[in-house]
């Protein structure tokens, strides 16, 4: 008797660790076969959109994922209306690679979600969220002390103090986070930069390079290591 047919997957990739383990979810599915993974970059600087990471770096990870790598390109400043034509043009290529689902790493924002399922409704492509509601504070615990290596790239100074950019995401920096920060930064207190874990082939030498004032954020320039 033959087996079900695999859900053909794209993942949205932030480059962050909730897609990281996101991605290693998926992995570990047996009705999913992922086919890559869908990520924005600004084609002004060449970075991750909002996570500010090189390209050089996502593309990096996509190889250490083994998979494709499905480059969406957005303007500096981006309209929504431009966001949004670079993403219906992404769906139409979903289409036709025979796309079924696209997976989110999404955690517990009801707008976030309700807004995703309502683009991809007229698409047909049937939206996926491996961890929605999970407890943040174990799912960050869960992270840390599965591999996950992470770094955080971004911090809002208006919900994080801007002194843990930079900073590896680790048990120490889950404990001296305010109580007022969520464990897994889902309200945009901070974002990260995945550098190893059991969803990579083999962990990517980084180091922590220019910290620098953006636009009201803090960022942390994520370079390659150079030894």
């Amino acid at each position: 008797m033959l087996g079900a047919m695999k859900k053909r997957t794209w993942l949205s990739w932030s480059s962050g660790k909730d897609s990281a383990w996101a991605l290693l979810e998926l992995q570990r599915d047996p009705s999913i076969e992922l086919c890559g993974l869908l990520t924005t970059v600004n084609e002004t600087h060449g970075r991750v959109a909002m996570h500010a990471v090189r390209q050089a770096l996502l593309e990096t990870q996509a190889e250490r994922a083994g998979l494709p790598l499905i480059q969406v390109n957005i303007p500096s400043p981006c309209t929504n209306e431009q966001y949004q034509e670079a993403m219906a043009a992404a769906m139409e290529r979903a289409k036709g690679d025979r796309i079924q689902a696209v997976a989110f790493g999404d955690l517990f924002l009801e707008d976030i979600r309700e807004y995703r399922e309502k683009n991809l409704e007229p698409t047909g492509i049937e939206p996926l969220f491996p961890l929605w509601q999970r407890n943040t504070r174990d799912l960050a615990q869960t992270m840390v002390e599965g591999g996950l290596k992470a770094n955080l790239t971004c911090v809002d100074p208006r919900q994080c103090p801007t002194e843990f950019v930079g900073r590896a995401f680790d048990a120490a920096l889950l404990r001296e986070l305010p109580e007022s920060v969520d464990p897994c930064g889902e309200n945009g207190e901070f974002h990260t930069f995945v550098h190893a874990g059991p969803m990579f082939r083999a962990p990517i030498n980084i180091q922590v390079g220019e910290l620098v004032e953006r636009d009201g954020f803090q960022f942390a320039d994520i370079l390659p290591a150079t030894a």
